[in-house]
């Protein structure tokens, strides 16, 4: 498949998505959604594919919307001008709940700043690991707008209700070292190494049972939504699938016979 806004390359099962408009500092379109919008999908039906790396091209990770996209929303006739903002947040959000919602890890590499949609794109990813030039700003109170990348729930449970209020109240910037203080950012890179130091990482967070991973993502995704007793429930459940898995099997077995080697030298 071949894409004009969006970079995929995939090596050693390690998927790697660069946002490609480095013009724009990677600021998302209508037109550059929708290809990320079908590269989340390939990549979610690809089970070749272990784990995830996303980054942007250029010295920005993604600054957001598109301007020239809200320039022309506004310039819609007012009877239309509703329905076009509901039909834009049902892709936004089809796309952020790829992202979150993918059954193997996914990390999100900051290679410079992540504004608005920006900030919310890599705060749906599992992880997140940035360059000592990235900083983060959830910008929409500065265009009047409140955040709908998911930064209203995905920021809470990073930083605390308090802090994620004052950050998007504010609309001020955050750098590298109090992003990473407040629990925003996971690792720091430099510049130079951050993509591989990503896709590394990536390779440690999906070298287990691909079949646990997904089952155990979904559940803790769903962590502080549910009761200890429907987590329990679900885990049940969950163990019932790895007991039947392939992976399951060839792990219990290979050690059995490393045991019984061991036993019998």
């Amino acid at each position: 498949m071949t894409f004009k806004l969006i970079e995929l390359a995939v090596d050693d099962g390690i998927a790697t998505l660069r946002l490609n408009r480095p013009e724009k500092r990677n600021a998302m379109s209508d037109d550059m959604r929708s290809e990320f919008i079908e590269a989340l999908e390939m990549i979610t039906a690809d089970k070749t594919i272990r784990a995830l790396v996303l980054t942007g091209n250029g010295k920005g990770f993604c600054a957001g919307g598109d301007i020239s996209g809200m320039e022309k929303r506004m310039k819609a006739p007012a009877g239309e001008v509703a329905y076009n903002g509901w039909h834009r947040q049902q892709r936004v959000h089809h796309a952020v709940s790829l992202l979150h919602t993918m059954p193997k890890p996914t990390i999100a590499a900051v290679n410079g700043p992540a504004s608005g949609l920006g900030a919310d794109t890599a705060l749906a990813c599992d992880f997140i690991i940035a360059s000592d030039v990235a900083n983060f700003t959830w910008s929409y109170i500065n265009r009047g707008i409140i955040p709908d990348g998911g930064g209203m729930y995905f920021l809470p449970r990073r930083v605390g209700l308090v802090k994620a209020k004052e950050l998007i109240f504010s609309g001020r910037r955050v750098d590298i070292e109090e992003a990473t203080k407040i629990g925003i950012v996971d690792k720091v890179a430099n510049s130079e190494s951050l993509v591989q130091e990503a896709q590394a990482w990536a390779k440690e967070m999906s070298k287990g049972s691909a079949t646990a991973l997904a089952l155990g993502k979904t559940i803790l995704n769903q962590t502080f939504e549910t009761t200890a007793a429907q987590v329990f429930a679900q885990g049940s459940q969950a163990q019932g699938i790895c007991y039947t898995s392939t992976e399951h099997r060839e792990s219990v077995m290979a050690f059995l016979e490393k045991a019984a080697a061991a036993k019998n030298k």
